[in-house]
């Protein structure tokens, strides 16, 4: 029988010949009896099902449990991602210990590491003192026997390392990530051990190994930030126990990584208002509000080409604002490299991050600093007006709550309050009108 389609085959061959994956067939056992002797399974009125209340358990780290809906919930998975070297070991260290501490039985389970190295890891984080049991392996027949003392946390770093005796292949390949995959999930399932698997990722920042993986587990977790800043994003792509798309901010310290409360403005630290080029932007991440930095500067080139750099955001939507800001402001940029940045060393996709980056490039190109307390949010489509974002009245009450002014957005309404072309905004802070 394939284990990817459930095809049937007389005998076995290196390739289904009904979904023609390779190295998925395996003997089944023949069951008793025709398939017309087996009962239908019906469709049932959900109205009558009985209410599941699940009983979570903490994982003893503020503010992760918030992002997981409560807790983690007995026999889910979680995959966690996340580039190499950017905190995962540390930060599930962290959870094994702290739940340990409070009585839940953990198994930390690392293909990658030898025993002693975890716990030169665990004594460097101060968590040595605290009971954590580990297991260096990378049979997944270990892990699930491990499993049937019914522990409340098992940690499998990373499911690329581990290997099944049941199915043929190099540690990684894709059948063997499957078979690893699905045998840690069933028996999850059959114990209610949470289980968080680590999944390397590709160079373009996906988990490797086939997409199925994603598809299997119940929560899938990335963990974001540049190794060489301090700030890590752990962000909920995928939920099934709780809410989706919602993020956790984290510093890494000595002793590990430890949560941002208030993130709202943490990212402002050390900025000097005097300087030109600089320029505040009313973030949105899930839905969460907090105030980033956005910087930009301007300078004549001595390229044939200009430069064009862009560090925190996509490279293309720094070309996009660019060549808006020479059709509809008519300024010049052609003979100038223009490099922006986002502070912090935090990567950012939300779109009303568009207005606070022109912000920054006029202030910079008239080297006049913005107005002290301004912050900015707001699309810029290809026409130069300025589009409502998600979370508009989110990011107005929470502005207002930190004391900004001006606050430079989009406007709602036919008669709300903002602007909705950049040239209104130019001529608002600069009081300049084109071909500078």
């Amino acid at each position: 029988m394939c284990t990817a389609c459930k095809a049937v085959s007389p005998r076995w061959q290196g390739q289904c010949p009904k979904c023609l994956a390779w190295n998925t067939l395996e003997p089944a056992i023949r069951q008793s009896g025709s398939a017309m002797d087996m009962p239908l399974n019906r469709p049932v009125d959900l109205r009558e099902l009985p209410t599941l209340l699940e009983d979570r358990v903490s994982s003893q780290l503020s503010g992760l449990d918030g992002i997981l809906g409560s807790g983690f919930v007995p026999g889910g998975v979680i995959l966690l991602g996340g580039e190499p070297g950017i905190g995962k070991s540390t930060l599930l260290l962290q959870v094994g210990a702290s739940m340990e501490r409070s009585g839940k039985g953990v198994i930390y389970v690392s293909g990658e590491e030898s025993l002693s190295q975890i716990r030169g890891r665990a004594e460097r984080l101060g968590m040595l003192g605290d009971r954590l049991t580990a297991l260096a392996t990378n049979q997944v027949d270990d892990i699930l026997a491990c499993m049937e003392d019914a522990p409340a946390l098992i940690v499998v770093d990373s499911v690329q390392t581990m290997i099944s005796s049941r199915v043929e292949g190099l540690p990684g390949s894709v059948s063997q990530v499957r078979a690893v995959a699905t045998a840690l999930t069933e028996r999850a399932k059959q114990t209610g051990v949470t289980v968080i698997l680590v999944g390397h990722v590709t160079k373009d920042g996906q988990i490797a190994g086939p997409k199925l993986l994603e598809h299997m587990v119940d929560t899938v977790l990335y963990l974001e930030g540049d190794k060489e800043h301090l700030f890590r994003i752990l962000r909920v792509v995928k939920n099934r126990f709780g809410p989706s798309n919602e993020i956790l901010l984290f510093e890494m310290r000595e002793k590990g990584m430890s949560v941002i409360e208030d993130p709202s403005t943490f990212f402002l630290q050390a900025r000097d208002t005097a300087l030109s080029g600089t320029a505040l932007v009313m973030s949105m991440e899930s839905q969460r509000p907090f105030v980033v930095e956005v910087q930009a500067l301007v300078t004549r080139t001595f390229l044939a080409f200009p430069r064009r750099t862009a560090l925190g955001f996509d490279a293309n939507r720094l070309h996009l604002l660019i060549a808006v800001m020479e059709k509809r402001l008519q300024i010049s940029l052609g003979q100038v490299d223009v490099y922006a940045k986002v502070g912090g060393g935090l990567r950012m996709k939300d779109p009303g991050l568009d207005l606070g980056i022109v912000a920054a490039i006029l202030s910079s190109f008239y080297d006049r600093s913005l107005p002290e307390g301004a912050v900015f949010w707001g699309e810029v489509d290809l026409n130069g007006q300025i589009r409502p974002v998600t979370g508009h009245d989110v990011r107005l009450r929470q502005a207002a709550n930190l004391g900004y002014a001006p606050m430079v957005h989009p406007k709602t309404g036919a008669r709300g309050k903002g602007w909705s072309r950049l040239g209104d905004v130019q001529r608002m802070l600069f009081g300049q009108t084109g071909k500078e």
